[in-house]
């Protein structure tokens, strides 16, 4: 804290005649209320910069689930509940639909790609990949049988350490990474190959990197921090080598094309471009390949990885609920090869694939909206181009929806009689317009690497280890570094 408050101290000295001369603070009738912000740096001394959505779960207890803070001098207005997301993402789509202008991320990436574009460019770049994803078996058997024989990779690879301890983060998310991969371009890489290592490497500090005070702090005072060392920089170096990585890839691809047989989704973009039309040349650009490449990379590892590592440790944690998985495996799989077509049948696993989900709360925050146009919300005004977080954190932690929030309990998706029960809340792909486009080969992904592990191995921790259940700072929340024991049971 005392970084932040010195780093604010700066901030007010430098830039304190410029931004009363310039700053707008857009006092708006009926504007969302909340906490009275101080000139320039805002309500940025009272908000848990590591973990922002702590404080705004306090703050929605007195201003209620729809309510403002000021981030430096820009206003952003957070939304709390399920029924209160659902209302703006889903009723109100087309007002809340934008992505904000992010410095930190925009500087590199400006509106290319999927996640962070907006407008025409954003509908040309999530049709593409939504089209292609199921051209390439997203939801089919042909990326089913995939994913099952990646999963053999990686028990045989924990079966190598023999029952002895051993950090998992780097093999799950190879493992998960190969799935992308071999959609986007036709390969698979050994777990310990050095490209990537390297890239999940880059991913992975970003992913932190872009949780931590100051990356928040840069993005509420770009012009100030550009000229400071700082975390910033690495996170345009890892990107910008990313970007490398890429364009040398498909530079690559591009030479060997032959558009009457695209193998993967960059040769479907390379063939795009060729086809001559004028969006072709206005959208199918190699820039905005670049960065949907790198969207598609960093989102297909980041999220499944970080949820399959919670439910190891979950399983650790909780020897009896990794037994009864045990058991309903035997029950309805036995030594076969874990199939989609089992999960109607295991209605236990499958509530707790959901469970892990829920507790583990891996994007709390949300990706951050912005509204594409002035609108009136739940009798409120919000202009248009305002920073809004749907809270995704306040729904996974909601009491109206699950019985015990706080608390890791698979009988949220059980009903009386052990059958599994959709949950209308349960949305950790986020809900809309702008929700996961990978969230069908995610589901995929994780109940059959977590059941053919399962299958294979009972998880222990180290002896005398405690199991920490508190995520580390980043922008998911992934949990704190861990060693497991698998033991091989079979």
């Amino acid at each position: 804290m005392d970084l932040v408050a010195v780093l604010l101290a700066i901030v007010v000295i430098l830039f304190l005649a410029k931004a009363f001369m310039n700053q707008k603070y857009g006092n708006y009738k009926n504007f969302p209320p909340g906490p009275t912000p101080l000139p320039i740096i805002g309500n940025l001394l009272t908000i848990n910069l590591s973990k922002p959505h702590k404080t705004f779960m306090e703050l929605s207890k007195t201003y209620g689930p729809v309510f403002s803070v000021r981030l430096g001098m820009t206003k952003a207005v957070v939304l709390c509940g399920y029924d209160v997301v659902k209302d703006a993402l889903i009723n109100h789509a087309e007002a809340f639909n934008n992505r904000p202008h992010t410095p930190v991320v925009t500087k590199l990436i400006k509106n290319n790609g999927i996640v962070f574009s907006n407008g025409e460019n954003w509908k040309v770049m999530r049709r593409f990949t939504l089209s292609t994803l199921r051209d390439y078996g997203m939801g089919k058997k042909t990326i089913e049988n995939k994913i099952t024989e990646e999963a053999e990779y990686l028990v045989e690879k924990f079966r190598s350490y023999k029952g002895k301890p051993f950090d998992n983060l780097t093999i799950i998310n190879a493992a998960v990474a190969n799935i992308i991969v071999a959609i986007l371009l036709s390969h698979r890489f050994d777990y310990e190959d050095p490209t990537i290592q390297r890239l999940m490497g880059l991913i992975n500090e970003n992913v932190r990197l872009l949780g931590s005070p100051w990356i928040r702090l840069y993005n509420s005072f770009p012009s100030l921090m550009d000229g400071l060392p700082g975390p910033h920089r690495t996170v345009f170096k890892n990107i910008r080598e990313f970007q490398k990585f890429i364009r040398e890839t498909f530079t690559k691809q591009r030479k060997e094309l032959d558009v009457n047989d695209q193998r993967n989704l960059v040769d479907a973009f390379l063939a795009k471009q060729q086809e001559g039309k004028s969006e072709s040349k206005e959208y199918y650009h190699d820039e905005n390949l670049t960065t949907l490449v790198a969207n598609l990379f960093g989102a297909g590892m980041e999220t499944t990885s970080t949820t399959l590592r919670w439910g190891l440790l979950l399983m650790m944690k909780y020897p009896e609920i990794q037994q009864k998985i045990h058991n309903e495996i035997e029950r309805v799989i036995g030594s076969a090869q874990p199939q989609m077509e089992h999960r109607k049948q295991m209605p236990y696993t499958d509530a707790v694939v959901h469970e892990i989900q829920r507790f583990g709360d891996i994007v709390p925050d949300n990706v951050p909206h912005a509204t594409s146009e002035d609108v009136t919300f739940r009798g409120y005004f919000i202009p248009k181009a305002t920073l809004v977080f749907p809270l995704l954190h306040s729904i996974m932690r909601e009491k109206t929806y699950f019985e015990k929030p706080e608390e890791f309990y698979p009988e949220h998706f059980l009903d009386s009689k052990g059958n599994f029960k959709t949950n209308e809340a349960f949305i950790p792909f986020s809900i809309g317009k702008r929700s996961c486009a990978g969230e069908t080969l995610a589901k995929m992904e994780l109940f059959l690497f977590f059941t053919t592990l399962l299958q294979n191995f009972t998880f222990k921790p180290v002896p005398g280890a405690k199991l920490d259940l508190t995520p580390k700072i980043g922008f998911t929340n992934s949990p704190q570094p861990f060693e497991i024991c698998a033991i091989s049971r079979r």
